[in-house]
């Protein structure tokens, strides 16, 4: 029977179950405490975060703000341009127009001095309701030009010539290229400016006496490409106007996109800031929890804790700001149960140094040598040597529920067999031996072992002790 291993479960008296509650309750009010600094230190955190947030939409919304008064700004400088350019093409037209008016007047003179009666006080008529027109800023559009073909179409038949000043004429015309094209004209309309240009050149060169048919003819084609110039730098100027309203929106655009960017960039800074804060208020605790816990045997404990911790770690390092917040919510959850499953762990290793402590001094009271022993994290294996040379491997382990739980190994023992006088019941010296150190192991103010068994005991067998004087001849041979 040496060879067969020997199993004893351990109660723990009612004095050591005492301590232990008490010892229990000790450390959950400690942990409710770390809870509890723990919880401050994540409202902090938070109301950092909150703080953060806070600064953050206050200084996105001052750039909205920002980029609302430059845009505001930049309407109004456009609007003071336009109605700038306005007021300038308006007082451009209305020179012209005076000017067109005195030309005019001099065509009506000429008229009268030609001999035409016929219609004059008509268009003196028109002639000054214009000129009142102009006088108060009135744009007169086409009606200069019209009151000068009627003047025109007076002149005597014979008279050769469309008017008595071809070089009025001229003047009127080149004015109205320079009005219509203005500073950019050419720039606008290269080939129509350059059209006008060579017909006004033309047009210049006819103007002599011999060349009055001529002058005549190439009139309407240099005023018909005068106006095809207008409209075709009209439609440029109001390409161009187009083209910078949607390049400035374009702008608005980009500087909105631009915020918005911005702000979302300083909403996953700060909610990576607060996964952080709060990581660093658990980690502590949570990888001391994972090394004890490795310690002492629980390696699915601290695996446990060293994924959560490693989910947020991996998290942060990636960027991603709501999977922190979740990994480190999930790591705040599983802390307070992890450390009330650490204590339970302490408490059960206390409790079987606390029996490896009472099992060595019973045996070596009993006559045994202590040979040293291993710390493995979960148990305890300790190392006995009999004067006979009969070794008692011994290992104090825990039960899933946390009783403790004695098992031996026995080599070199010859397990004699005594009879007791009168043919008592039989008893084997080793199970005997190991109930005298089971008695010696504190009571209820320390443990009590079960009953001692093995496998392949009969059913109901239990040794009796033995008389002192047999034990130690037995022990002693």
């Amino acid at each position: 029977m040496s060879g067969s291993p020997k199993y004893s479960s351990v109660r723990v008296g009612a004095r050591y179950a005492e301590r232990e509650a008490a010892e229990r309750r000790r450390r959950a009010e400690e942990r409710r405490a770390r809870e509890r600094r723990r919880a401050a230190e994540r409202a902090r955190a938070a109301q950092a975060a909150a703080a953060r947030r806070e600064r953050a939409s206050a200084e996105a919304e001052r750039r909205r703000n920002e980029i609302a008064r430059r845009e505001a700004e930049s309407a109004a400088r456009r609007r003071a341009e336009q109605e700038a350019r306005v007021a300038r093409a308006q007082a451009d037209q209305l020179r012209a127009d005076e000017r067109g008016l005195d030309e005019v007047r001099e065509l009506i003179a000429q008229a009268q001095r030609s001999g035409a009666r016929t219609g004059i006080g008509a268009l003196e008529r028109r002639f000054a309701e214009l000129r009142e027109r102009a006088a108060r800023g009135e744009p007169l559009g086409d009606a200069v030009e019209e009151l000068r073909g009627r003047v025109v179409s007076l002149r005597p038949a014979a008279a050769g010539a469309r008017t008595g000043d071809p070089a009025v004429v001229l003047a009127a015309l080149e004015h109205r290229l320079s009005v219509v094209g203005g500073p950019d004209g050419a720039a606008l309309d290269t080939e129509g400016h350059r059209r006008c240009t060579e017909l006004l050149d033309r047009l210049r060169a006819t103007a002599g006496q011999d060349g009055q048919v001529r002058f005549e003819a190439l009139l309407g084609t240099v005023e018909h490409a005068l106006a095809r110039h207008a409209a075709t730098v009209g439609e440029a100027r109001e390409a161009a106007e187009r083209e910078i309203r949607a390049a400035r929106r374009r702008e608005a655009a980009e500087a909105r996109e631009r915020e918005r960017a911005e702000a979302a960039r300083a909403a996953l800074e700060s909610a990576l800031a607060e996964a952080a804060e709060r990581l660093d208020v658990v980690r502590p605790a949570a990888e001391g929890v994972a090394d004890t816990a490795a310690e002492l045997g629980d390696r699915g404990l601290a695996h446990e804790i060293e994924d959560a911790v490693r989910a947020v770690v991996e998290a942060l390092t990636a960027r991603s700001a709501d999977e922190a917040l979740d990994a480190v919510a999930v790591l705040e959850g599983r802390l307070p149960d992890a450390e009330r499953r650490l204590d339970e762990l302490e408490l059960a290793y206390q409790r079987r140094r606390d029996l490896v402590a009472a099992l060595q001094d019973a045996m070596t009271d009993e006559g045994f040598a202590f040979d040293g022993g291993e710390d493995q994290g979960g148990s305890f294996r300790l190392h006995f040597t009999r004067p006979t040379g009969a070794t008692y491997e011994t290992t104090v382990a825990t039960d899933d529920d946390g009783t403790p739980v004695l098992v031996y190994h026995v080599a070199g023992e010859p397990d004699v067999t005594l009879y007791a006088p009168r043919g008592e019941a039989v008893c084997d010296t080793t199970e005997a031996l190991l109930e005298r150190v089971h008695e010696a192991l504190g009571g209820d103010d320390g443990f009590i072992p079960g009953e001692l068994t093995w496998d392949g005991k009969p059913p109901g067998r239990r040794a009796e002790p033995l008389p002192r004087e047999t034990y130690r001849t037995w022990t002693n041979p």
